[in-house]
């Protein structure tokens, strides 16, 4: 007896969670200030962006070519001729 009136309650308390849970979140007052908040975000996002300082680019000429007409031809080793060796 006692055990059926334990799962009794906890079955109300989950439903009453999960209804007063709904009820706020789909009520129009929590759906004014989500509103409110998102229009704050984007407004201070607007006021920092202008207020970004501008860096100059400096990658002009990063890159070095190096000229390799001086390379030397490397001998060309096959696999299976290295194990032929041994």
């Amino acid at each position: 007896m006692l055990k059926e009136i334990r799962y009794l309650i906890f079955i109300i308390v989950t439903f009453l969670f999960i209804f007063f849970s709904g009820k706020y979140y789909f009520s129009d007052e929590n759906k004014k200030k989500s509103y409110r908040s998102y229009k704050n975000n984007d407004e201070k996002i607007k006021l920092f962006s202008k207020n970004l300082p501008i860096l100059n680019d400096d990658t002009q000429n990063v890159i070095e070519y190096v000229n390799q007409i001086n390379k030397k031809k490397k001998k060309k080793f096959n696999f299976w001729k290295l194990l032929e060796n041994d």
